[in-house]
């Protein structure tokens, strides 16, 4: 006999039949019939190769296999109970590790202050943060949830998108000073540009201006990265021009340490997404996501 030649739901019968003490009564207790009942234990011995209970027409006893049987049986039962009762908890209520991964500017700017007001609603959750520029995949590499910015590729992930941004193109004022300010999408290929090679087409873009207008521009890079904070650096340093997401930006463009170019020609809005495996997600993710479109939601 193998371990896997023995059918496990056959021990639910033998359980049932010793606790309700006829086959009569485990046959009421599990909806099925009599002979039912007899047929799953006749094969349960069968498959272990040993007598568990001693029948007559008017009663039935255990063996002394059939006792340490049961108790065994009770014992793995109850840890397959628990387990069920363990993950039907996890469905219903946020708790143990979560695991997020999120772009390496929108990470510490967004997710990071998000994730530390969750702890604080939710203590028993413990939180780990990986910050990547990569497309992470959360099937691979465990994780719970993916913060993705822009647009989603096809995929068999579950997305739920919590909120969007504004491309902003931008330039320090040194550089516009001494460069002069475009006035035109097209006047861009005459200026310095500062790309971000993450992206699937970091030298072609798209304006739309107030009346509809669209305007598509290829450009000529003199500065190349994959890390949109470096972007950042870049155009701070008066650099050349690039385009950065307002989350990023906003603060820079409020203390004029960059200043909005073309601010009547209008670049498409990209995006916010929580992604994440599983049709079902567990609590913990649940929570996490209506409590970042909250924190989204909520000014600064």
């Amino acid at each position: 006999m193998h371990e896997s030649e023995v059918d496990l739901n056959r021990l639910v019968v033998f359980t049932a039949l010793v606790e309700a003490g006829s086959f009569t009564a485990a046959a009421q207790r599990l909806g099925t019939t009599k002979s039912r009942v007899s047929q799953q234990l006749a094969a349960l011995e069968t498959e272990l190769g040993v007598t568990l209970v001693l029948r007559t027409t008017r009663r039935m006893a255990l063996t002394s296999a059939g006792e340490q049987f049961h108790a065994d049986s009770m014992r793995l039962l109850d840890e397959a109970r628990a387990a069920i009762a363990r993950v039907g908890a996890a469905r219903h209520r946020p708790s143990g590790l979560l695991r997020v991964t999120a772009a390496g500017d929108y990470g510490p700017a967004v997710i990071a202050p998000a994730l530390a007001s969750f702890k604080h609603a939710y203590p028993q959750i413990e939180i780990d943060l990986v910050v990547t520029d990569r497309i992470a995949d959360p099937i691979a590499e465990h994780f719970d949830l993916s913060i993705r910015i822009g647009w989603l590729r096809n995929s068999s992930l579950r997305a739920a998108r919590l909120a969007a941004f504004r491309q902003c193109l931008v330039a320090a004022p040194a550089y516009l000073s001494e460069r002069g300010a475009p006035t035109h999408p097209r006047d861009l290929a005459a200026h310095d540009w500062i790309a971000l090679s993450a992206l699937r087409s970091p030298l072609r873009w798209t304006f739309a201006s107030q009346r509809g207008t669209r305007t598509t521009v290829r450009l000529h890079t003199t500065l190349q990265t994959n890390s949109t904070l470096t972007v950042q650096a870049f155009v701070r340093a008066g650099a050349g021009l690039s385009v950065l997401p307002d989350y990023l930006v906003d603060e820079d463009l409020r203390t004029g340490r960059l200043v909005q170019v073309l601010p009547r020609h209008r670049l498409p809005d990209g995006g916010i997404f929580a992604v994440y495996p599983g049709r079902e997600p567990p609590a913990k993710v649940r929570a996490f996501i209506e409590h970042l479109r909250q924190h989204l939601a909520t000014p600064s």
